[in-house]
């Protein structure tokens, strides 16, 4: 997402608490006895990342059996999907529109030179499959839309949101709720970014902290692709915490921080009751 999300939340109304220090753990719900053992090779592949205290062995096997939507795989989806599929995630369902066009190489790090004017979802698959041949990659030459959305968050145990309009972006979390499907929220505009984990009938969703799209939004926005990648990689590492259930997801609060100064912040955020999207689901524990 590639917007100014603290402000935009503050123009429609909704107040963003102080900062915060509360921790949730959460994974997925995963049948561990039917969870396939790693092989030799892979054990070989993720051996150092195996021995991080809290994931071993049960985590990558969680991990492995896992399937992540990516809605939009450019300059922060590209890098969540290139990520979780260097460490190992079963199945990814990516989700993309559109020939690759020049002024998608300064930050959409799945794109290259030799493939402008062609499939951007092609470039995805190639470039992830010399990385990682073992992940399972289903292409999906489309943006999110109300025609497509509901079977492709169906299909995963964790939807990652990093589409740049907010009409794919609203429909993604329709369908995660509707589907309780956990959502890790990704966002950017200039040097500023956001990242959330929704969890569904937990705590907020998408249209608690936005219920309408801010009017100054517009398509085009300014963008390092350092800063895409920054919250990325973070926004990967929140998939394998809820995958796996390693440490504390930023689940009901909104890690905002600033690559100008160098300041992050952690902001409490709590579910609306009257939320036309989630206020009907009950309370989880």
């Amino acid at each position: 997402m590639h917007f100014k999300l603290h402000h935009a939340m503050l123009r429609v109304g909704y107040n963003v608490p102080t900062l915060i220090s509360s921790t949730t753990t959460y994974s997925i719900p995963m049948n561990s006895g039917n969870l396939e053992p790693l092989s030799d090779e892979e054990r070989a592949i993720y051996e150092w990342q195996l021995s991080v205290p809290g994931f071993g062995v049960v985590g990558q096997t969680k991990l492995k059996a896992a399937t992540a939507l990516v809605s939009r795989v450019g300059g922060v989806g590209g890098l969540v999907a290139y990520q979780l599929a260097a460490a190992g995630i079963g199945r990814l369902i990516l989700a993309h529109a559109g020939n690759v066009k020049s002024s998608d190489l300064n930050r959409q790090l799945l794109m290259t030179y030799d493939w402008l004017g062609k499939p951007r979802i092609e470039s995805i698959i190639r470039r992830l499959k010399e990385l990682n041949p073992r992940v399972e990659i289903v292409g999906v030459p489309e943006n999110i839309n109300v025609d497509n959305a509901s079977r492709l968050v169906s299909q995963s145990d964790v939807v990652i949101d990093c589409a740049p309009l907010f009409e794919e972006r609203f429909e993604l979390n329709r369908q995660s709720i509707v589907h309780r499907k956990p959502m890790v929220e990704c966002a950017m505009y200039d040097l500023e970014a956001h990242l959330t984990t929704f969890i569904p009938g937990v705590t907020p969703c998408l249209a608690c902290l936005l219920p309408e799209k801010p009017p100054t939004w517009t398509r085009q926005f300014p963008v390092f692709g350092a800063v895409a990648g920054s919250v990325a990689c973070l926004a990967a590492m929140e998939v394998i915490k809820v995958i796996s259930g390693l440490g504390t997801p930023l689940s009901g609060r909104l890690l905002r921080y600033d690559l100008r100064t160098m300041e992050f912040h952690r902001f409490g955020i709590s579910r609306k009751s009257d939320c036309p999207i989630c206020g009907h689901l009950e309370e989880r524990k």
